[in-house]
């Protein structure tokens, strides 16, 4: 049987590890729990002791993605299981993630169910990253940003340089999955209320999901995304184009602005295809 490791980061979460990690000490006494203290500044060191779990503590705050990065380093376990420190999510789903890994998948994600998201806003903002990132894969995702998943140690560790500090690391594990060819499957959970506040700002935290839309396209298939861009510029151009043919007879600037643009597009969406060849050929290789 595959020895099993669960990563938990952690930031100011002591009330939430204090209900937590009982039920995974009973569930799961074989297991190897690594809990991360991302620079906490209450009671989270203690209640770790107290529980008798591995603990690996940042000398400040670094990041969600940053935790899970440590944590995954630390573990030992051939099978790494990450949940979050709040309560959300609960342990007895783990046996569902880690039968979804016996039936052949390499990484196996909680999907939570619309009405257990944290909030109607960030439900819809969930459901349009999951659009895209199922356009981009021709696959349908259940929940791009989920940080409740069970993967293999070896496979995860093959992308953790690439794994941003932020709270995006859900996403860019779950596209470089895709991309390099292994099997991601969804299991249906429901998410419980967290409990405590938030570390995420929907403001800032909104925006850097944004820029994390395009991340997502040219991390897996630039010219999926460049394409459509270089497309509309091109047809914008052509329309005015003919406008001022029709209308004046000549061939304005604009018009030639816009097509230049729209080959200046493509050729960067092109070389960023080839460089997005060239990285993960590089990591089959090694």
């Amino acid at each position: 049987m595959d020895s099993l490791s669960i990563v938990i980061p952690a930031k100011n979460e002591a009330g939430g590890l204090a209900r937590v990690l009982p039920g995974l000490r009973t569930l799961f006494p074989d297991a190897e729990i690594v809990v991360v203290n991302d620079g906490s500044s209450d009671d989270t060191p203690g209640i770790c002791r107290r529980h008798t779990v591995n603990i690996v503590t940042h000398p400040y705050s670094m990041g969600n993605g940053a935790a899970i990065k440590t944590g995954a380093r630390a573990a030992n376990g051939s099978t790494l299981v990450f949940m979050d420190a709040d309560g959300q999510h609960n342990p007895e789903d783990i046996h569902k993630l880690l039968s979804k890994l016996g039936e052949g998948y390499d990484m196996a994600v909680g999907a939570r169910h619309g009405s257990s998201q944290a909030s109607l806003g960030r439900s819809y903002a969930n459901t349009i990253y999951n659009w895209l990132a199922s356009w981009m894969v021709n696959r349908r995702i259940d929940d791009l940003t989920s940080g409740f998943r069970a993967v293999r140690a070896r496979k995860f560790r093959e992308f953790i340089y690439l794994l941003p500090n932020g709270f995006s690391y859900p996403t860019t594990i779950t596209m470089s999955f895709f991309r390099a060819g292994y099997p991601v499957g969804y299991v249906p959970i429901m998410a419980k209320k967290r409990g405590g506040k938030s570390h995420i700002s929907p403001l800032r935290d909104g925006m850097r999901f944004l820029l994390i839309i395009f991340k997502v396209g040219t991390l897996y298939s630039p010219l999926k995304i460049f394409v459509p861009i270089s497309l509309a510029f091109f047809a914008t151009g052509l329309g005015y184009y003919v406008y001022t043919f029709l209308a004046e007879h000549r061939f304005t600037n604009m018009s030639g602005l816009l097509f230049t643009t729209s080959i200046l597009i493509f050729l960067i969406g092109l070389v960023s295809e080839q460089i997005t060849n060239l990285l993960y050929s590089r990591r089959e290789e090694s």
